[in-house]
């Protein structure tokens, strides 16, 4: 009975397919949207969470100032000196690598070419702090850290803008009044979470920079990269204590300095880019309720329209629950093939748009399967009123309509 069922329902599709397209519109619309919208949703948080890992994992950000960003008090804070990168190396439990960071911007001159960059100071714990690697060359001595040597790492913007097509190593770079050797290239790591390209950067022992660009022993930033199994807060919490006695600061004082734990930015991060991927979501559900209420709206005119043929079934012994499941298997029908097709439409648009984005495509089978068994359920809620009104009808009124 199901199976002479569905081919009644697929052969009155059939004969309206123009009418049956335009029905499953809205659910085509409805179930494309929602899934574009959360797969894009997830692909950008999976790249805001890759962006802020390639800062460096279980890393500790360490700069002057009561906080991040502007405002935020740090031209009046004292900066750092390397006497605080000793101290936390050796006091704090924990620290798999701390790291110094002083940057100035400059213009680099290779040959004939230059380029505005930053230009920054540091150590071979930077490497481990920040994830990098080498894609050729080799990371500073020791002794060319200790005495300060005119010697250079370089990102990979800079290989293509100064050295494109050429081998840099052994070459000579000039920053400013002096001129340095590259000796490595960092492999690319792309943007940063704000949009910073992290391969636009020129690497010099710290002494380097602070005696021939700076001029100065501040250092910016402390870079602590923790252990895998340190727990982040109890090592915030010993490193703002014994900063706090470093820097002299009394029991009613403020810290003079800030603390940025990058896993708690990439978890902030990642919930904001979920809640925005929520909200799009259930404004794209919106569709599927108006697809909904239009196949309502269709089989209703559908029955009327049927109603002489409805009432020949009743009059020759179809039962009324055999007539409502015809009218249900329509509606279920439609909306079903709306489902599909928009999944379809969604697919494709998702792994077009991820593309363009520059994101990843984050395939969910879960978000795929829930839309279209929402669409499918939707043609059942609004598919069984019009289902029930022709199960319904009298016979003999049937008969006489016109």
């Amino acid at each position: 009975m199901i199976g002479n069922t569905l081919l009644l329902a697929i052969r009155e599709i059939r004969r309206n397919l123009l009418r049956s397209f335009l029905t499953i519109l809205g659910i085509v619309i409805g179930v494309s949207a929602v899934i574009t919208m959360v797969t894009l949703g997830r692909g950008a948080t999976q790249a805001v969470q890759a962006q802020i890992a390639s800062l460096g994992s279980n890393l500790l950000q360490v700069r002057p100032g009561q906080r991040m960003g502007p405002g935020g008090g740090g031209s009046g804070a004292p900066s750092f000196r390397e006497a605080d990168l000793d101290a936390i190396a050796a006091q704090i439990a924990g620290v798999a690598a701390v790291a110094p960071e002083a940057r100035s911007s400059v213009t680099v001159v290779a040959g004939s070419r230059n380029w505005s960059t930053s230009v920054t100071g540091t150590t071979n714990a930077w490497l481990k702090t920040g994830n990098w690697t080498l894609s050729a060359g080799r990371a500073f001595e020791d002794t060319e850290l200790r005495a300060g040597s005119a010697v250079c790492l370089i990102g990979a913007t800079l290989l293509r803008e100064l050295f494109a097509g050429t081998d840099p190593l052994g070459q000579t770079l000039r920053i400013k009044q002096f001129s340095c050797t590259v000796v490595g290239v960092l492999a690319s790591k792309g943007q940063a979470a704000m949009g910073m390209d992290q391969d636009d950067t020129v690497i010099v022992p710290l002494r380097t920079l602070q005696r021939r660009v700076t001029g100065s022993l501040n250092i910016g930033t402390l870079l602590v990269s923790l252990e895998d199994s340190a727990d982040s807060r109890a090592v915030q919490s010993s490193l703002r204590q014994l900063l706090r006695e470093r820097r002299k600061l009394g029991a009613s004082d403020d810290d003079n300095f800030n603390i940025l734990d990058t896993q708690q930015l990439a978890e902030t991060m990642s919930g904001t880019t979920q809640l925005m991927t929520s909200l799009l979501g259930a404004v794209a559900a919106v569709s599927l309720l108006v697809g909904g209420i239009g196949i309502m709206n269709i089989m209703l005119v559908s029955v009327t329209e049927r109603t002489r043929e409805i009432g020949v079934r009743l009059a020759i012994g179809a039962l009324e629950h055999e007539v409502l499941l015809q009218f249900l298997i329509e509606a279920v029908v439609l909306s079903s093939f709306g489902g599909l097709v928009g999944i379809a439409l969604a697919t494709v648009a998702s792994i077009g748009l991820s593309s363009l984005l520059a994101m990843p495509y984050a395939f969910q089978p879960g978000i795929n399967g829930l839309a279209f068994v929402f669409s499918a359920a939707i043609g059942v809620v609004f598919g069984y009123v019009p289902a029930r009104r022709a199960a319904r009808l009298d016979p003999i009124e049937a008969l006489r309509h016109e």
